[in-house]
């Protein structure tokens, strides 16, 4: 049996994007990759609003528990593709250490959303949209799942 190829996305908190992709991954394609997300400051939870517009397309995301990068390092895991999420104005962005094809697609953090709880929720719904979107239709020059699976 041939080993799935290893994703790993990372985001600051591992509260929002990168559990946001982690999830449409394998829903989309969790037949051929194996994948996992971490944050290098883990938040205590899921981000509640995130949460809410999982749940909203049919994932309940309220009893995943955010994980540390340095602790998948520490514990000697390794992947064949890191992505990190963050969005590029967030300086502290992790990288993952080791031999792998990183890359960065950055979306914004649902955790510094503004307005009313209805914008704040329009908001996040863009964001968990465009990730949606951003796997199953990669910019070029990019990583492509599809791709992938059929190399």
């Amino acid at each position: 049996m041939t080993q799935k190829m290893r994703i790993l996305f990372i985001c600051q908190h591992n509260s929002g994007r990168s559990q946001i992709a982690e999830t449409y991954l394998r829903e989309l394609f969790g037949d051929n990759f194996e994948m996992e997300s971490a944050g290098l400051e883990p938040a205590g939870r899921v981000n509640p609003l995130v949460v809410q517009v999982m749940r909203e397309d049919g994932f309940y995301l309220g009893a995943k528990k955010p994980q540390s990068v340095f602790e998948l390092f520490k514990a000697g895991k390794l992947y064949d593709h890191v992505i990190t999420v963050c969005n590029d104005s967030e300086n502290k962005c992790p990288l993952f250490p080791g031999v792998t094809k990183r890359w960065h697609w950055p979306f914004p953090d649902p955790a510094t959303v503004e307005g009313t709880d209805a914008e704040k929720l329009a908001a996040v719904r863009r964001i968990r949209d465009s990730i949606k979107d951003w796997l199953q239709y990669p910019p070029e020059d990019t990583i492509d799942f599809k791709a992938l699976i059929k190399a």
